[in-house]
């Protein structure tokens, strides 16, 4: 294990992070670690920070659900790839599609909820949305979001109004499901910070 994630695990058993109480975690660091929240959130941002810290694999699961043209991946193609990554012995991943919750949260030893209210969320996704339009950022399999598609009828911000209420009130209940998660449940950017600082002091 990294001297850092040797220090991390202390602290966290110690209970305390800059001066609050911390967000508990395991007595070991997590192996299996899957990241969910609202579109915009920032879970792919955070997967890999914690992947690079904890020097694990990292799967984004959008990369496997938009083919070419923004097209759909069949459900049994999609399945087959979370499927075989989360097989792994230690991974990362951020990703939250029902059609593949049975593999992801049944394999995952800690789970990371980015539980932020509506308007951070919000302007952090129009944030990203027109910096991507204007950069013209590659994102999975040559997709790009593009004006065209941000205003039409699969814009993200509609996304994010359809998506956002309704899991925050379904994802307790999904998680009971599921009681061997460990569940770190952030409320907020600067919640995460200071959980990441604690983290790689």
């Amino acid at each position: 294990m990294p001297r850092r994630c040797q220090r991390y695990v202390i602290q966290r058993m110690l209970g305390t992070v800059v001066g609050r109480q911390a967000e508990p975690m395991p007595s070991s660091m997590p192996r299996r670690t899957l990241i969910i929240g609202t579109t915009g959130s920032g879970k792919t941002t955070l997967a890999r920070r914690l992947a690079e810290g904890w020097q694990l694999p990292y799967a984004e699961q959008d990369a496997w659900n938009h083919l070419p043209g923004w097209q759909e991946a069949p459900q049994e193609a999609f399945r087959a790839q979370v499927d075989a990554f989360t097989a792994g012995p230690a991974w990362v991943m951020d990703g939250n599609y029902t059609k593949a919750h049975d593999l992801g949260l049944a394999r995952a030893d800690t789970l990371i909820w980015l539980d932020y209210p509506a308007g951070v969320v919000f302007w952090q996704l129009l944030r990203r949305t027109l910096r991507r339009m204007s950069s013209r950022e590659e994102l999975w399999n040559g997709n790009r979001e593009e004006w065209r598609t941000f205003l039409s009828r699969n814009n993200i911000l509609l996304w994010f109004f359809k998506t956002h209420w309704q899991r925050r009130r379904t994802t307790p209940t999904l998680l009971a499901q599921y009681p061997h998660l460990h569940v770190v449940r952030l409320r907020s950017p600067r919640e995460r910070e200071v959980w990441l600082r604690a983290l790689y002091s």
